[in-house]
């Protein structure tokens, strides 16, 4: 007997999946799954375009520069590499495919010093000692793994092979010190920090220029990891990994910060 051809595949070209149950939009009639069903989601040329109101009255919003992205925000939401606007779904580099992506960025003293420093400690130290250290941290993060995968907030859609476990230890003065989190290794660090702010309610004025930023901090070093890295880079890091199963800290930091002073301090709290 033939198999029968039932559902449709989503329009939109990089996720082109099967939908036994497709949406179609009422306003450009394509066809899409549940994930790009809105007309956000799937950038809808038919979407009306946004318009804000200042305090004056007047109408002002800041258009996204992504093409067939009708987004707009009331604030301006500019990327620091290109220089573009652009709304909050498309602020990181990758997904809006900055064009000085690839580029080398300039870094600030602080963080030259940083890494100056964790190269000259780790030359200080007797060759096995570095070694054992790090053998040590991926042993406890194999058996911290198995108790996290028990527990830990995430999105389910996510494939296993693609979901890294951290147990995520919280800025000082929340209501909790830690909470065991699940994110895709393919997320970049910008990412891992907007969705881990959310599954934690905490205040993420991330876009705002002047406010302070939540970081995801190394659990050892407590060096900020920088937005646009890729956790599966950090994941292979050959020098300072962060562990499938280990810990990562969340914190507020100043625009020039660029490492905690003290970790000690967050994971005494577990």
């Amino acid at each position: 007997m033939a198999e029968l051809d039932v559902g449709k595949h989503c329009r939109i070209e990089s996720c082109h999946q099967k939908d036994f149950l497709p949406f179609v939009c009422e306003a450009c009639s394509g066809v899409f799954c549940l994930e790009h069903r809105s007309r956000g989601s799937h950038s809808c040329p038919e979407l009306p375009a946004a318009k804000g109101v200042s305090a004056s009255g007047s109408s002002t919003s800041y258009a996204c520069s992504v093409p067939h992205c009708a987004g707009r925000e009331l604030l301006p939401v500019v990327c620091p590499h290109c220089e573009k606007h652009f709304c909050l779904a498309h602020r990181h580099q990758d997904d809006h495919q900055c064009e000085k992506l690839e580029a080398p960025k300039p870094r600030m003293a602080a963080t030259k010093e940083l890494v100056k420093k964790i190269v000259d400690s780790k030359a200080a130290l007797p060759p096995s000692a570095g070694r054992k250290g790090a053998k040590n941290s991926a042993t406890a993060a194999k058996v911290a793994l198995m108790k996290l995968k028990l527990h830990a907030a995430g999105d389910k859609g996510l494939p296993q092979t693609e979901r890294t476990y951290f147990q995520v230890f919280l800025p000082k003065g929340s209501n909790q010190s830690s909470l065991p989190m699940f994110f895709c290794s393919k997320w970049s660090v910008g990412k891992v920090v907007d969705f881990a702010a959310s599954q934690a309610n905490l205040k993420n004025a991330n876009n705002v220029l002047t406010a302070k930023k939540l970081r995801l901090c190394h659990p050892h070093t407590g060096e900020a990891l920088k937005m646009d890295d890729a956790l599966l880079s950090w994941l292979s890091h050959p020098e300072r990994p962060l562990h499938n199963g280990g810990n990562v800290i969340l914190e507020y930091l100043e625009n020039d910060c660029a490492q905690l002073p003290d970790t000690s301090a967050y994971l005494s709290q577990s």
